[in-house]
């Protein structure tokens, strides 16, 4: 909106009515032509903002100006050389069209016009310059804030592979991506979430692999989130997901340039948070969760027995106690004689059914697990395993539960930790109960209604329109090469289809098959004698 500028009373009419203002109401609101005005209405808002700092100076043909950035986020040596420039200004090189494309010593310079486009830039660690007489100022990218250096993430760990992981700066983050995709269809679009916090997202994604329709869908989805602030992306991961009340995690997150760099070459879509190293994935399926990037460093053959062996465990977590508690209470002539004279043996002296046992096991190992992560990592460890141990045997000795409950959850808890993603057990973790619950009730048919349940659910889940259970349920058969198993990579030419990319190949078709069709270094090796038969 503008505003007439007759009368001298006009700033403080504009202070009054906007009080304690966010960057939003601020947009449309021009910047004023006399420099008074504006230090004026920049003290009224940084009112009371020790870090906010107004830098006025007296260019050399005596023009004033000022510099307003945050301290602490801008790289000091950079804005005094900034600042000696223009203090050297001759007569008539006033304009800011002058000052930006002839003196100031800056790569990134921008100009802005309104209050709401300059203060974002300050307040990301931009350097601001105002001169008097003009209604547009310039923004210095010179920002030099404290971070983190980059490190191995500790969550995604591998033995082979990259050692990198993504830092809480959103700038570092996405060169880290462009190191490993060195290619101008890397996009990246900026989208400012939250009224208060105003952190930026960078939504990226590969122009002519990613269905651009999936790409206006995320971005339409995290323009219309409406919140005071977004602290980390797991604000945007629950806002933008499908379905709110599902379990099961419908966005991927990592922390790791080279995971994302192979989702974006699938055709899913990134998206970076700043102010947290933790990059979304999207869409995301089931199959996916149970991925681990390793897989694609690994020969195959090690990569599928690894990936069946997830799969095992995923099972064992789910419905491991659920089957004890069902056969200890309903189906005893499925156990072998002499184990289930031992079961009962060791049962003889616990005063509670088996679903309490096992509801009483399975919360205080989740307690335990839970402490363990919350302590240093010096006494974390070492209380997890501790306290497992003194309180298993403590309660076996005092036969509140019986020893095969307590093998029972620990073969659950171990097998919990073989799946690579943290939000995907948290979900089998959470579904266990029901199981158990349904398994004291009914007994084994307890057990086949909750994951028909669960299955049907899977089944209908969606992840920004692609089905949760894909390439499997709808079955795509071709795209079956990366989700039981994990085929050589000369087999997989080809992204996954039902993603709706729109280059389907990754690799060329005569490529598959050809180092192994000439025999490699024996066929180098006989055309080498033929030749030489051949000149004698």
């Amino acid at each position: 909106m503008k505003f007439p500028r007759k009368e001298k009373d006009r700033i403080q009419e504009l202070i009054d009515t906007i009080d304690a203002c966010s960057l939003t109401e601020l947009e449309g609101i021009p910047l004023f032509p006399e420099l008074e005005d504006n230090v004026t209405f920049l003290k009224h808002l940084f009112s009371d903002c020790s870090d906010f700092v107004i830098r006025e100076f007296k260019q050399k043909n005596s023009v004033h100006a000022i510099a307003i950035f945050v301290d602490g986020l801008i790289d000091t040596k950079e804005v005094n050389q900034a600042l000696k420039a223009l203090m050297i200004l001759e007569d008539g090189d006033d304009s800011i069209e002058v000052i930006e494309e002839d003196l100031l010593p800056v790569s990134q310079i921008a100009k802005v016009d309104d209050y709401k486009k300059l203060l974002q830039a300050v307040l990301s660690g931009d350097t601001g310059i105002l001169v008097d007489g003009n209604t547009e100022a310039l923004t210095l990218g010179i920002r030099g804030a404290e971070k983190r250096s980059v490190n191995e993430p500790e969550g995604e760990a591998v033995i082979r592979g990259p050692r990198e992981g993504f830092i809480e700066n959103i700038r570092t983050n996405t060169s880290m991506l462009r190191r490993k995709l060195k290619t101008p269809r890397l996009k990246m679009k900026s989208i400012v979430v939250g009224r208060e916090s105003n952190t930026n997202v960078v939504v990226a994604f590969l122009e002519g692999i990613t269905d651009p329709q999936l790409v206006e869908e995320v971005s339409s989805r995290i323009a219309k989130i409406d919140i005071d602030a977004v602290l980390e992306s797991g604000y945007i991961e629950e806002l933008i997901q499908d379905s709110m009340y599902s379990p099961f995690p419908q966005v991927k997150y990592s922390e790791r340039p080279d995971t994302v760099a192979g989702a974006l070459l699938e055709g899913r879509v990134a998206i970076f948070v700043d102010g947290t190293p933790m990059v979304l994935l999207a869409p995301a399926t089931f199959w996916m969760m149970m991925q681990a990037n390793e897989d694609y460093y690994e020969r195959f053959q090690m990569s599928t027995l690894v990936r069946w062996l997830r799969y095992l465990f995923v099972f064992i977590s789910l419905l491991t106690p659920g089957v004890y508690v069902a056969i200890t209470t309903f189906h005893q002539q499925m156990i072998p004689t002499t184990l289930l004279l031992s079961i009962a043996a060791a049962r003889e002296s616990i005063p509670f059914p088996a679903i309490v046992e096992a509801l009483l096991m399975e919360i205080a190992f989740e307690a335990l697990r839970e402490a363990g992560i919350r302590l240093p990592k010096t006494v974390g460890q070492a209380v997890s395993i501790l306290g497992a141990l003194v309180v298993g045997q403590a309660a076996v000795q005092a036969g509140i539960v019986s020893a095969p409950m307590v093998i029972v959850v620990s073969i659950t808890g171990i097998a919990s930790f073989t799946i690579p993603h943290f939000n995907a057990a948290i979900a089998l973790r959470m579904l266990r109960f029901p199981i158990m619950i349904a398994a004291s009730i009914l007994g084994i048919y307890g057990i086949l209604v909750v994951l028909l349940i669960i299955i049907g659910h899977m089944a209908n889940l969606r992840s920004f329109g692609v089905p949760y259970l894909s390439p499997l349920a709808p079955l795509s058969v071709g795209d079956l090469k990366d989700v039981l198993i994990r085929s050589p990579w000369a087999e997989l030419q080809k992204r996954p289809s039902f993603m709706g990319i729109q280059n389907a190949r990754r690799m060329d078709a005569g490529f598959a098959g050809g180092i192994e069709r000439d025999k490699g270094q024996e066929g180098v090796q006989g055309n080498k004698h033929s030749n030489e038969e051949g000149s004698s």
